[in-house]
C-alpha cells in the first residue's frame, strides 16, 4: 500500500501540516525539520498525489521554465536543476525554448500561450525594462539570468562583474598579462558580456595592465565553435597572448581545443579559464579552471521564490545575487 502524507508526518515526528508546508516550499522551516521530512520521504518512497492536491487548491501543479536554448550545456544543466527542485516540491515543469527571441520572450510575459501553469521562471536575454513593466501575465513570474531587472518581479541573478573580476585576477596572479577577453561586449545595457567585461577591465586596471584592443574578441555567439574560430583568427593575425578568459565555459572550451590543435600547450604557453562550471569543464584535458556561478543555487532559489510567491502574491519583489566561487583546475 502506498505511503500517505500522514505516514511521512508520523515517521518524521511532525504534523501533517508541517509536511504540507515542506512540499509548498515553506521558507521558515528549520534545517533539522526539513532533513527529518526528507529522510522519511526517502524511507517510505512517498509520492505526492499531485492531482488531488491541485483539485483542492484550484491550481495546475505545473510551472513553466523558459530558457534561450537546451542544446547549450549551461541551460541544459540549469533546466535539470529547476526540474529536480520543482519535483522535490511536488511540482511539474514544462520547458519553453525562446531562442533568445524578443517576441517569444515577450509573448510569455503576456500569457499569449494560455494560462496553463501556476507560475513562470524566465531566463530572458532580449527583453528590456519597458518590456518587463508591460507584462500582463496573471501568474507569478521569477526572472533569472544575467541582466538585472529591478522592480516588478523577483530576480535571481549571477554575480557577473565580481565573478569576471575574480577570474581575471586568477590569471593576473599567475603572471599573465596578455589576456584575451573572449566573448566580450561594450554596451550600456546590462548584458552578461558587458558586465563580465566590466569585471575584466576592473581587474586589469588594479594590476596596472592597459587594455589592448587586439585582445578584445567580441561580441560573438557564446558557443564552442565561436570560441575556436575567434582564437584561430587571433593566432592567424599574429596576436600575442598568454591567457584566454572565455566569458563562458563553451567559449573557453572552444579556445582550449583550438590552442591544442595549433600546437600550444595549456597551461605552459597559454592559460585558459572559463565561467559557469558546466559539467564538461571537469572532463576537459586539461581540466578547465572556471567560476562556479551558482547555477544549482539559482535554480533552487528561483523555484523557492516562485513557491513563496504562490503563497504570498503581495510580498515585495527581491533581487537575489547567487553565491559563486573559483574552481581551480589544471588549465592555469
Amino acid at each position: 500500500m502506498a505511503a500517505t502524507m500522514a505516514d511521512v508526518a508520523r515517521l518524521a515526528g511532525v504534523s501533517k501540516k508541517t509536511v504540507s508546508n515542506f512540499f509548498n516550499g515553506y521558507r521558515y522551516m528549520t534545517p533539522e525539520t526539513r532533513s527529518r521530512i526528507e529522510a522519511a520521504i526517502e524511507a517510505l518512497n512517498y509520492k505526492v498525489n499531485i492531482s488531488a492536491r491541485n483539485l483542492s487548491s484550484g491550481r495546475t501543479g505545473t510551472i513553466a521554465l523558459a530558457v534561450p536554448e537546451i542544446a547549450h550545456p549551461y541551460f541544459a544543466e540549469l533546466a535539470q536543476s529547476v526540474v529536480s527542485s520543482a519535483q522535490h516540491r511536488g511540482l511539474n515543469v514544462v520547458v519553453e525554448v525562446t531562442d533568445g527571441d524578443h517576441d517569444r520572450e515577450l509573448a510569455l510575459l503576456h500569457g499569449e500561450q494560455g494560462r496553463y501553469v501556476d507560475g513562470l521562471i524566465l531566463h530572458a536575454i532580449a527583453l528590456g525594462p519597458d518590456d518587463i513593466e508591460s507584462a500582463t501575465l496573471d501568474v507569478p513570474v521569477v526572472l533569472i539570468g544575467d541582466r538585472i531587472y529591478g522592480g516588478r518581479f523577483d530576480f535571481v541573478t549571477v554575480a557577473n562583474v565580481e565573478g569576471a573580476y575574480e577570474m581575471t585576477r586568477v590569471l593576473l596572479d599567475h603572471g599573465r598579462r596578455r589576456i584575451v577577453a573572449l566573448g566580450m561586449e561594450r554596451s550600456d545595457l546590462p548584458t552578461a558580456a558587458a558586465l563580465r567585461f566590466n569585471g575584466y577591465e576592473r581587474a586589469l586596471a588594479e594590476y596596472g595592465v592597459a587594455l589592448d584592443g587586439d585582445l578584445l574578441l567580441g561580441p560573438i555567439p557564446w558557443n564552442r565553435l565561436s570560441g575556436a574560430r575567434a582564437i584561430a583568427g587571433a593566432i592567424t593575425a599574429g596576436v600575442e597572448f598568454d591567457a584566454v578568459f572565455g566569458f563562458n565555459d563553451a567559449l573557453a572550451l572552444g579556445a582550449l581545443g583550438e590552442l591544442q590543435r595549433s600546437g600550444f600547450e595549456v597551461p605552459r604557453d597559454v592559460s585558459v579559464v572559463g565561467f559557469d562550471d558546466v559539467e564538461e569543464a571537469a572532463l576537459a584535458f586539461p581540466q578547465l579552471t572556471t567560476l562556479d556561478s551558482g547555477r544549482n543555487w539559482i535554480a533552487e532559489s528561483a523555484v523557492e521564490r516562485l513557491a513563496q510567491r504562490l503563497r504570498e502574491p503581495d510580498a515585495p519583489p527581491q533581487v537575489v545575487v547567487a553565491e559563486h566561487r573559483v574552481v581551480r583546475r589544471a588549465s592555469v
